[in-house]
């Protein structure tokens, strides 16, 4: 007998929770429409429709991968972040929703020029340029492949024109002055990184941690900051939610004014940001 839309749902959703996989309802949902070819909105209306034997392999092959903890994003190959959908690879780390934090407190000042440093998919970079259809920006990132995956979705979201994509480690590369930086940059510490959802270990490495205490990047962004931004100019980063106090330090140490830290959905800190003086 065929099996039916609402069956392969129910199916995988009892496979993942039973290796404890906390969104098995949602990742179910995803992964029986991605194998079915169907919209995932649509998917109530359609539990009684059957499916073929070719799109319950198919199901069969992608759930595997889902059980193994392989990271949705990198399985459907797109994530949702803030107003667009993005390509994701197992080259690029997942935009999290608490990173739009991030984009929002970008938006809430003027923006002109931006640099986004360590841009992945280039998720942050792009929403911001797309929510400012007269601003530019520069986007660095370490990994080529990275940047790759960056290219493809600023093509897609229409904001290739406007940003500039180049292999730099942090400001290495980089030429100009800017009135907006934003990063966010490896900030789990080694020692954390084995207490970290499984899905972690499917992401780069680099993208996630310094190999020490969570804080290298910050000090080798804000040893050079001060240089690239215009005056008045702001830096903005997301922070781990323990790291507030500590990285606000740095910020002061750079000679940045205006201070501040923003939290996030859950009441957690995850920006720091602050100002370059009016002048020098």
């Amino acid at each position: 007998m065929s099996q039916t839309v609402g069956g392969l749902i129910l199916a995988a959703t009892k496979a993942l929770q039973r290796v404890g996989v906390a969104s098995a309802g949602r990742d179910a949902r995803a992964l029986v429409a991605m194998s079915t070819s169907r919209r995932t909105d649509r998917l109530s209306l359609e539990l009684n429709e059957n499916v073929s034997d070719a799109e319950e392999l198919i199901l069969g092959n992608v759930l595997k991968d889902r059980l193994q903890r392989k990271p949705l994003s990198q399985i459907i190959g797109k994530r949702q972040f803030f107003e667009h959908e993005f390509q994701v690879t197992s080259d690029t780390l997942d935009p999290r929703p608490e990173t739009e934090c991030l984009v929002l407190a970008a938006l809430a000042g003027p923006v002109k020029r931006m640099l986004d440093l360590g841009t992945g998919t280039g998720a942050v970079a792009i929403s911001i340029l797309a929510a400012r259809p007269a601003a530019s920006g520069m986007a660095t990132d370490i990994s080529i492949e990275a940047l790759r995956v960056a290219a493809g979705n600023a093509e897609q979201t229409g904001t290739a024109n406007r940003l500039d994509l180049i292999v730099s480690d942090w400001f290495e590369k980089v030429q100009g002055k800017f009135d907006l930086i934003v990063s966010n940059p490896p900030y789990i510490s080694k020692e954390e990184m084995n207490t970290l959802a499984p899905e972690l270990s499917f992401e780069p490495r680099l993208a996630l941690t310094d190999e020490g205490d969570g804080l290298s990047a910050y000090r080798k962004i804000l040893d050079n900051a001060v240089n690239y931004l215009t005056p008045g100019g702001r830096l903005l980063v997301e922070i781990g939610w323990q790291q507030g106090d500590l990285v606000s330090q740095l910020f002061k140490e750079a000679g940045l004014e205006k201070i501040e830290i923003q939290l996030d959905l859950d009441g957690r800190d995850r920006v720091v940001l602050g100002q370059s003086s009016n002048t020098y």
